[in-house]
């Protein structure tokens, strides 16, 4: 469906977009590597910024670090390995070890929500699947001054979110065993009925006209359920890309945020120079989603924009030849071009789980090397 004019095209340049990241981790039992439901220790153990800045998550066995809003990479970059610092600590405390891994790999005992009204009612409504084991996400937010074009921009970044999800894939395991899949998270979180790509809205006035009948249709429980992969947020002025696992390092982390960041700087301005976005059908979509959760960087993707499927890394050349313009700007694309050599010399997460689990042959080894690869940097 072509753009129409809206309040967008009087939005002035938008400069430097700031951004900000946030990070769920798993508590896992040092010696059995199974879920500990110690999440209430954790976060009474944090102390100074690293408190203010966590959140108490769906599971016992879960925390979440959020940055501030930062302007730069080196910023974000610092903010990251202090986070993931005090929470390192702060889980060794609690008999714990905090690992950046996107599912579950071994078992979670303990599966009851924390004691809060909205947990229960979600438990309430969704029955077992707000009980199925942990998962956990990035999330970057990416500033932007207008709903409209957060909405006109999340149109945009249908064909390209697959991609993301690719580079960020980072949970082969389930129950011990590896499940084919690069995101296992991915295939788990199907099961919620408000998650899953973006659809298609013609104005923010859409946007939310859909989300207040979704909820009196009783499918979330309010707009902060929205959790589709790319949303204007319920709590900031910002994009929120909420598509990848967690990702094992910091600079698996700082790459991602500073992809979406240019992405989102990219696509803004086509919204704003009155270009379409694709009219691509949901079914399709949601194919390359599953294909991407499927692949990861180590197969072939679906080219939503020319259709077919192509190899992985093709169209992670074509994500840096649409968006390498915004990362000059933002200074970013000397750090993005190393990084992204590092990833295609050494494989995603879920790669480097697979290559510690051959050469191995022991889940313990491939959570003790999360759990450096989380507190490193």
């Amino acid at each position: 469906m072509a753009y129409r004019p809206t309040t967008v095209d009087t939005v002035p340049d938008l400069g430097t977009l700031t951004l900000g990241v946030e990070e769920e981790f798993l508590l896992l039992d040092p010696d059995s590597g199974r879920n500990l439901p110690v999440a209430d220790q954790v976060l009474a153990a944090l102390r100074g910024p690293a408190r203010d800045q966590s959140r108490q998550e769906f599971r016992h066995s879960m925390v979440e670090m959020v940055t501030p809003v930062c302007a730069d990479l080196t910023e974000l970059r610092t903010h990251l390995v202090a986070l993931r610092r005090s929470a390192v600590e702060a889980a060794a405390a609690a008999g714990a070890r905090l690992v950046a891994v996107g599912a579950t790999p071994v078992a979670e005992p303990h599966r009851t929500v924390p004691d809060r009204p909205r947990y229960h009612a979600m438990s309430r409504r969704y029955g077992p699947v707000a009980h199925d084991p942990a998962v956990c996400g990035c999330h970057v937010h990416v500033g932007l001054p207008d709903r409209e074009l957060a909405v006109q921009v999340c149109n945009h970044l249908r064909v390209w979110l697959p991609v993301v999800q690719a580079i960020t894939t980072n949970s082969p395991l389930h129950d011990g065993q590896d499940t084919g899949h690069a995101s296992w998270r991915s295939m788990q979180l199907e099961r919620w009925p408000s998650i899953g790509p973006t659809p298609y809205f013609d104005s923010v006035a859409d946007y939310d006209r859909t989300v207040d009948e979704l909820i009196a249709a009783g499918i979330m429980l309010d707009a902060a359920m929205v959790y589709w992969y790319a949303r204007p947020s319920s709590a900031y002025p910002t994009v929120e890309v909420r598509v990848g696992d967690v990702c094992p390092t910091v600079d698996d982390a700082v790459l991602v945020a500073a992809l979406v960041r240019s992405l989102v700087a990219t696509l803004a301005d086509d919204v704003r120079a009155g270009v379409p976005a694709s009219p691509v059908r949901d079914c399709l979509v949601a194919a390359a989603h599953w294909r991407a959760a499927h692949d990861g960087l180590d197969g072939e993707l679906i080219d939503l924009r020319a259709g077919g499927t192509r190899p992985a890394w093709d169209l992670v050349d074509d994500l840096m030849a649409a968006i390498a313009p915004a990362l000059l700007r933002h200074g970013d694309l000397g750090y993005v071009l190393a990084q992204l050599a590092r990833l295609r010399r050494d494989g995603t997460g879920a790669t480097r789980q697979r290559r510690v689990l051959e050469h191995t042959g022991d889940l313990r080894a491939v959570i003790d090397d999360l759990a450096v690869q989380t507190a490193a940097g």
